[in-house]
């Protein structure tokens, strides 16, 4: 009799309405995207103290999720402007939106683009994505929309025309701001500050079926970096970036799931899941 009521009251609570069911978890499946190619680039311009004569063929990328939400986000957005193109004399240039979707998402269905810090080659693509929210940190957009350009020299790497467009976009209403450390924006994706690439570059984790990824961005710019513990040759704070690259271990749950932002391996320690992309699994 006992047995009885213990099986009936358990159903009688499984039944009722306002028990809620436990929601099921975020994950996305992640991609690596090239849409070009520097030929010829310094190494001491990504590893501080390199040799000097030392030189790499650099992609540029950006970072494709899609959510089992549905959510479909970029991080960073590239560049396109025909001005860096000649400048840079890019190799097998094509825009982030053409690498997108050669990748399955065509720009208009990218919900989302957080943008990891804005010099050119990473938000230059921002106004490619029509109908996306585009998440920046507040410090970031604040400073170099702001007091970067009352003096010299404060705004390096950052084009006016890209803060032209950025500006639009928040009037447009689709800007939202991520302010400070360590904070989930999406379901499954958190953006963490400390990097000091720029004034508050942030890089960001994503919740994948094999664990916690961590995309980088510039504020870890090769493997070498982290490898011989190594700061980026271009930032604010040699000493907070090297804490970052500690903190970046720590949270991805495997190392192999750090990915830099500017290091050709990337295309081949992974998975190729077509021309210029990989899956980061």
């Amino acid at each position: 009799m006992v047995r009885l009521l213990l099986f009936l009251l358990a159903g009688a609570l499984a039944a009722r309405p306002d028990v809620a069911p436990q929601p099921v978890p975020v994950t996305y499946e992640a991609f690596a995207l090239r849409f070009g190619i520097l030929p010829a680039f310094p190494v001491s311009g990504l590893v501080a103290g390199a040799d000097q004569s030392r030189t790499i063929d650099v992609p540029v990328m950006v970072w494709l999720l899609k959510g089992s939400n549905g959510r479909r986000v970029l991080i960073d957005s590239g560049f396109y402007r025909q001005k860096f193109v000649d400048r840079w004399k890019v190799r097998e240039f094509r825009t982030p939106a053409a690498a997108s979707e050669a990748a399955g998402v065509k720009p208009d269905a990218v919900t989302d683009v957080i943008i990891s810090h804005v010099h050119w080659d990473h938000v230059d693509g921002v106004d490619l994505f029509p109908n996306a929210t585009v998440w920046i940190q507040r410090d970031e957009y604040r400073y170099y929309t702001g007091e970067a350009w009352h003096a010299r020299n404060t705004h390096g790497g950052v084009d006016e025309e890209d803060m032209q467009a950025l500006l639009k976009i928040n009037m447009q209403g689709r800007v939202r701001f991520v302010d400070g450390d360590d904070q989930e924006i999406i379901p499954g994706i958190r953006c963490y500050t400390g990097g000091k690439h720029t004034w508050a570059s942030q890089y960001v984790s994503v919740k994948l079926t094999a664990g916690t990824a961590i995309f980088a961005s510039d504020n870890v710019y090769l493997y070498e970096n982290l490898e011989k513990h190594v700061p980026i040759a271009q930032t604010l704070d040699a000493e907070s970036n090297l804490k970052a690259q500690d903190r970046i271990k720590a949270l991805a749950s495997d190392p192999r799931l750090i990915v830099p932002g500017h290091d050709p391996a990337v295309f081949t320690r992974f998975p190729s899941t077509g021309d210029g992309q990989v899956a980061i699994r």
